[in-house]
């Protein structure tokens, strides 16, 4: 476990795990690498892994502001650069993946795959009012509801009636968590201004895109409309809604390793 300085002064946290070719996980609008255990613990014997936190999430640094995905993006290359890596195999989920679009079309020298889990090329009007609501939720102070909110969308029934005591855990902790309000409210309206998907068609790397059938966040014509911009884009279709990587990471992990082996670095 590791931090390093941005440019900006931010505290850049992150971990690296195993051996092999090296990949990195990027999480969600959560920020927190700590999404990513399950399947840290099954690719960790085949890949050199490197777990970011945001910034302005996680155990990294909160600073005022701005927030944006490209700044989050040269985070992610300013790790690499400190571990010295010219190079990896990009993992986004969610937010996650809009910074690795976003590496992969300004800085493509450093992408030599990418994997985009949950996530989607613009906003469309379902996505501005949902997420919109979410950071109206914390301008006005509401950290307990907008947790509530964020596993309505985030997990599928049968998770919330089986994990409803540490679900409440985290509502609990919400206040503490989400603070300062107003950073995590400016870093889901980045997402309202994240728009690449004119220049998608320049991605060269392989691709592989991800979807849950029951994501009720990010739903999966997102995951198709990604499919169709980026050339070549292969497509799978997983269940266990948006966060589905945390709570069932198996299938997830099963098919990222196939798809870099497709590469030929497994």
């Amino acid at each position: 476990m590791t931090t390093i300085t941005a440019a900006d002064g931010c505290a850049l946290y992150y971990e690296r795990v195993g051996s092999g070719p090296p990949v990195v996980l990027i999480p969600g609008l959560g920020g927190d690498g700590r999404f990513w255990n399950g399947v840290v613990a099954l690719l960790a014997s085949h890949f050199d892994l490197l777990v970011v936190d945001h910034r302005g999430a996680g155990r990294s640094g909160r600073p005022a502001g701005p927030y944006r995905i490209d700044i989050i993006a040269r985070d992610v290359l300013a790790i690499l650069d400190a571990e010295g890596c010219g190079a990896a195999h990009l993992v986004g989920h969610s937010t996650g993946g809009a910074i690795v679009q976003t590496i992969a079309l300004d800085a493509p020298e450093r992408a030599r795959s990418l994997v985009i889990s949950g996530g989607w090329d613009r906003s469309d009007a379902r996505f501005r009012a949902a997420f919109g609501a979410r950071a109206a939720l914390l301008d006005a102070g509401l950290a307990d509801a907008y947790q509530q909110l964020t596993h309505v969308f985030g997990y599928d029934p049968a998770f919330i009636d089986a994990h409803e005591a540490e679900l409440d855990k985290a509502v609990a902790s919400a206040a503490t968590a989400l603070a300062p309000f107003a950073v995590t409210a400016a870093r889901v309206r980045m997402l309202l201004d994240f728009d690449r998907s004119a220049e998608l068609h320049r991605i060269s790397q392989p691709t592989l895109i991800v979807g849950a059938r029951d994501d009720g966040l990010i739903p999966i014509h997102h995951a198709h409309r990604l499919q169709s911009l980026i050339p070549h884009a292969e497509f799978c279709e997983l269940a266990g809604a948006h966060f589905h990587p945390r709570t069932d990471p198996a299938p997830f992990a099963t098919r990222v390793a196939a798809f870099l082996d497709q590469q030929g670095v497994a």
